[in-house]
């Protein structure tokens, strides 16, 4: 007989406890334990969940010293989606397991079955939410022609493996992991026992078979990925799907990628017809207008390799009300208050007695160090009401003390804005070094402290 054990286990972390207790000891997290249903079977039958045949039993797993381990290129499986392929570095690993997050009605699914019917290769697209007609119906809308992926609708585990290995496919998308559930865990859908085991079991089906997987998580309240920490542990990539509901974008980030950088970031533009890969971003984050003005500049930054030029406004009003308000869209509001101390005491620009705006245009948000130069820009622009010519952008960070620091990829930064028209770039002076700034189709011009900035800009 199969033994039945309650344990409680936080839904933070993951870590489990034979009794209640109103704190986590292992992440310090209050009130985050929850009673969970346990079935544990002999060893003998905890060999028998394994639904799925592998050649291990032919080639059996043993110590290999170092030297003797041949490393090769791993064959990476191209997408047709080139802002997913970038995301993932490259392309997908065959036996990885992908887990990607986000809001609900962000645009999860959508991504996930128009990468499906795009690829050419041979995909399982199984979904525990959704009916084959919900499925077909979206499919209809946002692509004309339709590749022959393969759709199945189940939650258990179990059924799952045996139509995986009877479909053979060389990708499967799995929507959503918090509706499988595992015939081994006597617990509800979506808790947190059900979803480490459920996401074990593709970890090790994954790496045994040599099958590519992606699961679609929700997230919680807090932002954060639904379920144990432990699931994003598991997995060897953990994509972010974000965006503001307001706002056509989408942006892909990369939060874990054992086989590639976590610093790409994917955009993409909400349609009728589905999700639209934005190839230059500048060009859509710049916003198109007839005339100069004031608190508004432009800012060459980076999201991974990839430069871009946004735009950054400010609006500098008198305060009605005794304390002044702080707002920021966009940007770090701590940030946004340490370059108006900087410029209150460094630059003579009193701020104390206004009401301060602040907007990253698009709905992105940016935590490039090297936009500080636009936005103080912006800001004493705003304050003094005068505009800023558009054919100027910026690149810089400032410091406490006034001066302006040097930030990395200056080269990408200054190729870019000189691609798209621009005139002039603001750098520091201490970025100069091994530059050859004859070579640019774009005026550098190079400055060490904010009084220098305010001098060629506003007197």
């Amino acid at each position: 007989m199969a033994k039945v054990k309650k344990v409680f286990i936080c839904t933070n972390c993951g870590a489990s406890f034979p009794k209640w207790e109103g704190k986590c000891n292992s992440c310090g997290e209050w009130n985050t334990l929850h009673e969970e249903v346990l079935v544990k079977g002999d060893a003998s039958k905890q060999e028998k969940r394994k639904t799925w045949n592998t050649q291990d039993d032919i080639h059996q797993n043993k110590p290999i010293p170092l030297p003797e381990i041949v490393a090769g290129e791993t064959p990476r499986l191209q997408l047709p989606d080139e802002e997913l392929n970038r995301v993932l570095g490259g392309g997908v690993v065959p036996g990885s397991l992908v887990l990607v997050g986000g809001q609900p009605g962000i645009g999860k699914s959508t991504l996930m079955l128009q990468m499906a019917m795009q690829t050419k290769a041979n995909i399982l697209y199984i979904s525990g939410e959704e009916s084959k007609e919900q499925i077909k119906m979206r499919a209809d809308r946002i692509a004309d022609h339709q590749s022959d992926c393969y759709v199945l609708t189940e939650t258990n585990t179990s059924k799952i493996f045996k139509h995986i290995q009877a479909v053979a496919p060389d990708l499967v998308i799995v929507d959503s992991v918090q509706t499988l559930s595992s015939p081994h865990i006597d617990s509800m859908p979506g808790s947190v026992s059900q979803i480490r085991e459920c996401a074990g079991e593709l970890q090790r089906f994954a790496k045994e078979t040599n099958t590519s997987i992606f699961i679609i998580g929700h997230i919680n309240k807090e932002g954060s990925i639904a379920g144990p920490k432990l699931l994003e542990h598991i997995v060897d990539a953990v994509l972010q799907f974000e965006g503001d509901q307001h706002y056509t974008y989408r942006i892909l980030r990369t939060i874990k990628n054992r086989f590639g950088s976590t610093d790409e970031m994917g955009i993409y533009e909400m349609q009728a017809n589905g999700l639209r890969e934005v190839a230059n971003p500048s060009e859509l984050l710049l916003s198109q207008k007839d005339e100069d003005l004031s608190g508004s500049s432009i800012s060459a930054t980076i999201e991974g390799m990839r430069p871009i030029l946004i735009e950054t406004q400010a609006l500098v009003s008198t305060a009605v009300y005794g304390t002044p308000q702080r707002s920021a869209t966009g940007f770090d509001l701590r940030r946004l208050s340490m370059l108006l101390a900087v410029l209150e005491k460094r630059g003579g620009f009193m701020f104390s007695q206004h009401d301060v705006f602040l907007n990253i245009a698009g709905g992105i948000r940016v935590d490039d160090p090297a936009i500080d130069l636009a936005i103080v820009s912006s800001l004493v622009s705003s304050l003094e009401d005068i505009a800023i010519p558009s054919n100027l952008c910026f690149a810089g960070e400032v410091g406490l003390s006034g001066e302006i620091r040097a930030v990395n990829r200056v080269e990408r930064r200054i190729q870019e804005a000189a691609r798209l028209g621009f005139d002039q770039i603001f750098i520091s002076k201490y970025n100069v070094k091994g530059l050859d700034l004859d070579r640019y189709d774009i005026r550098v011009v190079t400055i060490g402290k904010i009084d220098e900035l305010t001098e060629l800009l506003f007197e």
